[in-house]
């Protein structure tokens, strides 16, 4: 293919990828119940685009999610939605601080960055090994979960942290601790669920997209 195409190919891959992010994002779709839990598969899509298309394009698709996060917490408000939200006001205030879009853009964005640069690393260690592909997939797909939700929560803590107690009704001195059982629980499902659907369905996509190349 030439670089008009393959430019032209992966605008279009860019394309289906955003238009699954928003769906995702904006439908049940994007959460996994998990008993006590719910597992958001919304980084899936962001990562899968970061390993097909680099990381410039992977960017701009963290960039979605971030816009999709935004939008769902500003015309769907929940508990946490000051937190991504400067629309929406945190415990106590009269107005949102713009200091959610930071956790709203920043780790999503990172999430389509990331990944690409731990599957590159794992290739070229294993010297692009079709055997391997499998791991580095896995370990891409989790790197970016772990980003989300790790970064996520702690900005939170850093940003957020007396409105989070509020809305949680728990002493300040004990939101590191509630933050860390998010991480452990909604991170470590979303870590597996993200390894395999990474491994899985990147395993398909990369040589169509080497062949078509």
């Amino acid at each position: 293919m030439n670089r008009t195409s393959v430019k032209y190919r992966d605008f279009v891959l860019l394309a289906l990828f955003t238009a699954i992010v928003f769906v995702l994002g904006l439908t049940p779709l994007g959460m996994i119940p998990l008993g006590l839990i719910k597992a958001t598969t919304l980084h899936i899509p962001v990562i899968l685009g970061c390993i097909l298309l680099g990381p410039k394009y992977g960017a701009a698709l963290g960039a979605m999610f971030g816009l999709v996060s935004f939008l769902s917490n500003t015309t769907q408000p929940a508990v946490l939605s000051f937190a991504f939200s400067p629309l929406i006001p945190a415990p106590g205030t009269t107005s949102g601080s713009p200091l959610s879009l930071v956790i709203c853009f920043v780790p999503r964005i990172l999430v389509g960055i990331v990944p690409w640069f731990v599957y590159q690393g794992l290739q070229k260690l294993q010297k692009g090994s079709s055997r391997g592909e499998i791991l580095s997939l896995a370990a891409a797909g989790a790197s970016g979960a772990i980003l989300n939700t790790g970064l996520v929560m702690s900005l939170i803590y850093f940003l957020f942290r007396d409105a989070y107690a509020s809305v949680n009704g728990i002493p300040v001195d004990a939101v590191a601790g509630v933050v860390m059982g998010v991480v452990g629980t909604n991170g470590l499902a979303e870590t597996v669920i993200a390894a395999v659907l990474v491994a899985g369905i990147g395993k398909v996509l990369l040589p169509l997209k080497r062949r078509k190349s």
